[in-house]
């Protein structure tokens, strides 16, 4: 929280602002870039969805309020742009978003930066059927450990429907699993 608090304070000073983005960028591009690449699947794709972010964030930061902490406004917009950025390839595919993220699926196991064993490309593929939502939910719930009240700054949902998205989606990975063996 203190990082957070330095890095605001040279962000909202002219003189520091470069600085402050540096020390943001090297606070937060590692689990930016898994949140975003959860969604994108593809490392490529999570790098550029991450310089995008970036620019955004620095581009924006002087809107930034303070309503929520300064990582949940960045996830909110690594998310928006994550989303985006799958939207406009299934378009260009002309494919439907869900159909295009199980063609990304299908091709983990030969991409050079997925280091997962079988059981985590299985996980994956559970992950690719659910609806956008639940996928979001579940990965910030279950692989970025974010409580309810961050990914309810994070995705503008309520608690109590966060909290049925997760189980939901965690029935659904449980019955895909069962089916898959």
């Amino acid at each position: 929280m203190t990082e957070e608090i330095t890095i605001l304070a040279q962000l909202q000073n002219p003189t520091t602002k470069e600085v402050g983005f540096r020390n943001l960028i090297q606070a937060y591009k590692e689990r930016m870039y898994w949140h975003i690449r959860k969604i994108v699947i593809s490392h490529d794709d999570a790098d550029d969805v991450l310089q995008n972010t970036f620019i955004k964030i620095f581009k924006n930061i002087d809107n930034f309020k303070g309503d929520s902490k300064l990582y949940s406004w960045m996830y909110r917009i690594a998310t928006n742009e994550a989303i985006t950025f799958i939207n406009k390839k299934a378009k260009e595919q002309h494919q439907d978003v869900s159909d295009y993220k199980h063609h990304l699926i299908s091709n983990l196991n030969s991409d050079l930066w997925f280091s997962g064993d079988e059981i985590q490309y299985i996980l994956q593929q559970a992950i690719a059927t659910l609806p956008e939502k639940q996928q979001l939910v579940f990965n910030m719930k279950y692989f970025d450990d974010l409580k309810y009240h961050e990914i309810s700054d994070i995705l503008s949902t309520s608690i109590g429907a966060l909290k049925a998205s997760y189980f939901h989606a965690v029935k659904k990975i449980e019955q895909f699993i069962k089916t898959y063996n």
